[in-house]
């Protein structure tokens, strides 16, 4: 058998990260559940935030979970990739302002 760093099947196994350090599993699953719950911000929206960024870390896992759940909250493929679609912008964008540094650097040098 082929061993995958990436396997969907795991993404039913989140709750048992209990198992290893129980008090702060339990904590960390309350406040993402409170995280989640309808507030300034609907359920679909949070769900959108969810995916962008599960999309900006690389989560597969995440991101299995968000597409699921946003189509469940009412956002349809259009919200979905355009919300992908800011991630990648403020991802890239981030990259690129950290070249002024870069460009600090070399100026400094080259005087």
């Amino acid at each position: 058998m082929e061993k995958k760093y990436f396997d969907p099947a795991d993404l039913k196994k989140f709750g048992n990260i209990v198992e290893f350090q129980e008090s702060m599993g339990k904590k960390f699953f309350d406040w993402y559940g409170e995280v989640f719950k309808e507030g300034a911000l609907s359920e679909r929206e949070k769900a959108l935030i969810a995916l962008a960024v599960a999309h900006a870390v690389a989560c597969p896992y995440c991101i299995d979970a968000y597409s699921s759940t946003c189509l469940e909250k009412g956002a349809d493929e259009e919200q979905m990739m355009e919300a992908v679609h800011v991630a990648a912008a403020i991802k890239s964008g981030a990259t690129l302002v950290n070249s002024v540094q870069m460009m600090n650097h070399v100026k400094r040098l080259s005087m």
